[in-house]
């Protein structure tokens, strides 16, 4: 029996885990695998924001969560003395037409005024030529750039490894490797898959793209599913590049230069793969192309090809609440490729909804209500 149960050792549960032990809450952290070892084990560590036009309240929670990460990262490894390879370095982005090169200029003044916390702001720029050379090399077919000064990166791994490190030592969190059935809540018993059963007081279900099934059960009408599995593919190359360079993202096309001469290419997006977790020829695209854009990176030898699955609700924001009926049920997931940039802050959000002790926290963007999930699957079944 735990107070507290916390199901999937990704990303969110694992920042799900660092804040109950702050809170010093009972937790019992269960995930079928090493924790960390699904997708949020993967290369990229792309932090990006949405663009700075048409503001909203989601677009504000995550900026506030962006710019907040630098400091909960820095903490984390002053407490773990593991680096994660955090760098606000911002991004670059070829525009190859007049449409794009007239919508990022308009950015430009959206920035100024929404990408501003206090007296520190981060900027959008419109620019003629890269403004570094080789990364990535004069494009002829760019008619210019947008050089932005928010996004940052880290590699996933390095945080992986300093959260487990951080719960390892942990006073009042367990980690239990073991494969979940199923939710119980009438008994308040975690079905595990071998036939025995854990005690809750409450439950956080952050299992990636596992916690759809687990929690459809739950609340959500048989044969309406909250998501599905989305396969990304990236690789990893070796190159001495400098890790605060900025990211370079072109039409889905990321390169990322991270600590110890290795670069990030990537990443698929697939709804529709034979195996999760075998590359092929999608991911040597990308590899290729990524070598034409970087000089540097033309003859850096491929040292891992990597290949895993992203959880992508019916629609693409995070789920994080308490399920309708189900009180002490927590939905702490979704969020495809968003989540990793924002993940602390949602889980912080959730351990202050199953803690008495825990202070409240402002409030989240409405679209983040897992009620609106099941409204979203209602309409697509219908």
């Amino acid at each position: 029996m735990a107070d507290l149960v916390i199901i999937g050792g990704g990303i969110m549960g694992l920042w799900a885990a660092y804040h109950a032990e702050k809170a010093g809450i009972d937790t019992l952290l269960i995930d079928r695998a090493a924790p960390g070892g699904g997708t949020s084990n993967g290369l990229l560590g792309a932090l990006m924001a949405y663009m700075p036009d048409q503001w909203d309240e989601k677009k504000q929670f995550q900026f506030e969560a962006l710019v907040a990460l630098e400091q909960q990262i820095r903490v984390l490894e002053a407490e773990t003395g593991i680096a994660t390879g955090y760098r606000r370095a911002g991004r670059i982005m070829p525009l190859y037409n007049d449409r794009q090169v007239k919508t990022a200029r308009l950015r430009e003044d959206a920035a100024a005024q929404n990408w501003r916390i206090g007296e520190r702001r981060f900027d959008w720029t419109v620019i003629e030529t890269p403004p570094l050379p080789g990364w990535p090399g004069k494009d002829e077919n760019a008619l210019a750039y947008v050089h932005e000064t928010l996004a940052a990166h880290v590699f996933p791994r390095g945080v992986v490894a300093a959260l487990t490190a951080f719960l390892r030592s942990a006073r009042h969190v367990r980690i239990m490797q073991a494969s979940v059935a199923g939710i119980d809540v009438m008994a308040r018993r975690i079905r595990l898959s071998d036939g025995q059963g854990v005690g809750f007081g409450k439950v956080i279900v952050s299992a990636g793209v596992e916690a759809f099934s687990l929690l459809q059960p739950l609340w959500a009408p048989e044969g309406q599913p909250l998501g599905r599995p989305v396969k990304g593919q990236a690789a990893l190359l070796q190159a001495d590049c400098d890790p605060a360079l900025p990211i370079m993202f072109d039409n889905g096309l990321y390169v990322i230069a991270h600590e110890g001469g290795r670069v990030a290419v990537g990443s698929t997006s697939e709804d529709e793969f034979d195996d999760a977790f075998a590359t092929d020829d999608r991911l040597e695209t990308l590899i290729a192309a990524a070598r034409v854009a970087i000089p540097a990176l033309q003859d850096a030898p491929v040292i891992e090809r990597w290949a895993g699955l992203r959880p992508r609700g019916v629609h693409r924001e995070p789920m994080i609440g308490a399920i309708e009926g189900v009180p002490d049920v927590v939905a702490l997931g979704g969020g495809f490729k968003t989540s990793f940039a924002i993940a602390g802050r949602l889980a912080a959000h959730a351990i202050a909804l199953v803690s008495d002790n825990t202070p409240a926290l402002q409030e989240l963007p409405a679209i983040y209500n897992p009620g609106i999930y099941l409204q979203r699957a209602n309409r697509k079944t219908k």
